[in-house]
């Protein structure tokens, strides 16, 4: 009887210990699917949908339509198999463009059930702006640059009535936090749209410089636009679209060496490769822009766009950065 007793015991803690195991080898799948899908989204989604999924983007000002924001979304108004395959095939007409190529199935949904349950239902709280979990260790160091992140101190006020902190403040802002913020300074009168470029080796909160800002300018330097004399009316009404609708990706300087084009896979179209662009031509070109290129990043305009205005873009094109035949 002693020894079916301890049998019995045995099996019961036994049986314990598995479901334990189990619960256990689940939890950790459960984390590394999590850590998987926050790689995923933070590395190429959160350019267009935002860090804490609202499309509160630099992007969000180019596209049209906007990017989704995903904390406005319940699970019930966009369910899981919906997202699946918007992930999967892009969604035409859009910016959103299909990873199938990219992703396999499974970060496919790795990310999918990251954004449901971090933005869509916000259970965890852990995509929260600088936190030590995110990488921002003590953010508070920035403090000069947070009257301009909040819109209490504008960018459009002269350098010359500045003191010496909020000058530090304004170059702090405008190196590393316009991307994010820029929202809040939307009586600004802009020369040129700003964008903010991630630190070296994209890790948030890694020091950078302050007044040469030198991981920056790699990419900086492809968000200037050239400067062209002479240009048609045609011409320059390209020049405006491109500037509004196309620099995203392609950079102000047609290279698609800013930050966005050479984040994205594969690469957006480099206007001045004399070798691509001497094959191209206008008709070509203007059908690209109307229809997109499927498996890549570049969407159909044509229900953006109207056929005069992709034709100017290809007039600018042609002017701007290699000669295009019909």
């Amino acid at each position: 009887m002693k020894r079916l007793t301890i049998v019995l015991l045995w099996l019961a803690a036994w049986a314990a210990s598995s479901v334990l195991a189990e619960q256990a080898g689940s939890a950790q799948k459960r984390q590394d699917d999590t850590d998987a899908g926050r790689h995923i989204y933070y590395s190429r989604c959160s350019h267009c949908h935002g860090y804490a999924g609202d499309a509160r983007t630099v992007a969000s000002t180019y596209l049209d339509p906007k990017p989704r924001n995903f904390s406005a979304s319940t699970p019930a108004q966009l369910s899981r198999e919906y997202m699946l395959d918007a992930i999967s095939h892009g969604r035409p007409g859009t910016a959103m463009q299909p990873f199938s190529g990219i992703l396999n199935p499974a970060e496919i949904a790795a990310v999918a059930d990251f954004v449901r349950s971090e933005f869509m239902q916000g259970r965890s709280g852990e995509a929260r702006y600088h936190t030590p979990a995110n990488g921002w260790n003590d953010h508070e160091r920035h403090t000069v640059a947070f009257p301009f992140a909040t819109g209490a101190m504008t960018l459009d006020r002269p350098v010359a009535e500045l003191s010496a902190e909020q000058r530090t403040g304004r170059r702090l802002f405008l190196a590393a936090c316009v991307g994010c913020h820029d929202r809040a300074q939307a009586g600004t009168n802009w020369e040129l749209r700003p964008l903010s470029y991630p630190r070296n080796g994209h890790t948030p909160g890694k020091a950078f410089a302050l007044d040469g800002m030198a991981s920056a300018s790699p990419y900086r330097l492809h968000d200037r636009a050239p400067r062209i004399a002479g240009l048609g009316a045609q011409e320059k009404r390209g020049e405006v679209l491109f500037r509004n609708n196309c620099a995203f990706c392609h950079a102000a300087d047609g290279t698609a060496r800013n930050w966005i084009g050479s984040f994205l896979q594969p690469h957006p179209r480099d206007f001045t490769d004399r070798e691509f662009m001497s094959r191209m031509t206008r008709t070509r070109m203007i059908a690209v822009i109307r229809e997109g290129l499927p498996g890549t990043s570049m969407p159909a305009w044509k229900t953006v766009l109207s056929e005069p205005d992709i034709r100017a873009l290809v007039a600018y094109v042609s002017r701007a950065f290699h000669p295009l035949g019909d």
